[in-house]
């Protein structure tokens, strides 16, 4: 298949044999853009033994559906990160092991019926055990038609897909660009601790994010395992901001032991983190101590951080005795609250800035046997009005 600007596919039959004799299981999801890729493949003889799902979420609701809510951007490198996660997860739910599944997704904005103010981009990810790829393409604006943006979007999908075949880290092979037109690649390898961690061979990893040399080393620490009595700080920190540095520093004054944060890379609705943004978050926590975990509840961090304290929010204090996140069952948020209450060494409960009122975390109604095991941390000792969200947002 070819357009005037000499775009080539790569050939499907080749294409499907090199990732066959790899030994992968591919799933694929497309916004729209590129979505030529997936019919490329499947049409071809021999497919089925190898993509196992091709996904065209097109509208936004779609997307969010997929991705467990709205999405703040959806022609990023995040949003294709996790699309493409999700992809690889789907992939090991359909059988695949983790060192067979390839995720692989590709987001676009291209050229439509109204004039764009931004500029037309493809963004494809690339998700397997071993790394996290994205390549990043800024097309000449209205240099092309539709149907050729598309041909192309296509195109560098079936060539990142092509590069997991043959183990290939060279340059992308995609033909039919225009001058100055780049294929900008960002690889991370993951340490194979963390790759453990993704296939759920290990629950927890201690990172090690000490300063050596300007650049923080993200290896694992493996002389650190989790260890009873700890004073755990859980959180997503994307990003890490001032105000989680100042509950830490409160919260060791109060506990009397140092803090240790805890990055899940798992979440209950939304997909697994991918190694890109597991290096920018943990990149944060210079010289402290962090644990990636495969914990998505607070049962599951208690699992791994027995007779610890934990340092959290009151929005996240509310969730543990909320029968919403036990599956409608009071029986089983019951069950959980007696569980914290009888595993837990205690909670330190900071309160929040909520439509420009300080929400007191003393006033929230919980059993008696959550708040027997908690202390909590009042507006005179600590207030922030900051937020993650809020954060990103500007930094957008």
């Amino acid at each position: 298949m070819a357009d005037s600007g000499c775009l080539l596919f790569p050939d499907p039959a080749g294409l499907i044999e090199r990732l066959a004799a790899a030994d992968r299981r591919v799933v694929m999801v497309s916004t729209g853009g590129g979505s030529q890729a997936i019919a490329h493949l499947v049409a071809t003889p021999g497919a089925s033994a190898v993509v196992l799902e091709g996904l065209i979420p097109y509208a936004r609701a779609s997307v969010d559906a997929l991705l467990g809510g709205p999405q703040e951007t959806y022609c990023s490198s995040r949003a294709a990160r996790r699309l493409a996660v999700l992809a690889w997860q789907r992939a090991c739910g359909y059988g695949a092991t983790p060192e067979q599944a390839v995720g692989a997704a590709v987001t676009a904005g291209l050229k439509t019926t109204q004039p764009k103010q931004g500029d037309h981009r493809i963004i494809v990810a690339v998700q397997t055990l071993a790394a996290t790829t994205v390549a990043q393409l800024v097309l000449d604006k209205d240099a092309r038609s539709r149907a050729e943006e598309e041909r192309l979007a296509a195109a560098v999908l079936l060539d990142r897909l092509a590069a997991v075949a043959t183990g290939d880290d060279g340059p992308p092979g995609v033909q039919g660009l225009r001058p100055g037109e780049i294929i900008d690649i960002d690889v991370m390898t993951a340490p194979e601790a963390w790759q453990d961690l993704f296939a759920a061979r290990r629950r927890a990893v201690c990172v090690q994010t000490s300063l050596r040399n300007g650049p923080v080393d993200l290896t694992a620490d493996d002389a650190s395992q989790p260890t009873e009595g700890r004073l755990i700080f859980p959180g997503s920190f994307d990003p890490l901001h001032e105000g989680h540095l100042l509950m830490a520093r409160i919260a060791e004054e109060i506990a009397e032991r140092p803090v240790d944060y805890e990055l899940s890379i798992t979440n209950v609705d939304k997909p697994m983190l991918d190694s890109l943004a597991i290096r920018g978050r943990a990149a944060q926590f210079s010289g402290q101590r962090l644990w990636l975990t495969r914990a998505a509840t607070f049962l599951e961090k208690l699992d791994i951080f027995p007779k610890s304290t934990f340092v959290m929010g009151a929005d996240t204090y509310m969730r543990l005795a909320d029968a919403r996140y036990y599956g409608g069952s009071n029986a089983a948020a019951g069950r959980a609250v007696r569980r914290i209450a009888k595993d837990a060494a205690g909670l330190i409960v900071f309160g929040r800035a909520r439509n420009g009122a300080f929400e007191d975390p003393s006033h929230i109604d919980v059993p008696a046997a959550l708040k027997k095991v908690t202390y909590f941390v009042s507006q005179r000792e600590f207030r922030c009005d900051l937020s993650s969200t809020q954060l990103r947002r500007v930094a957008r």
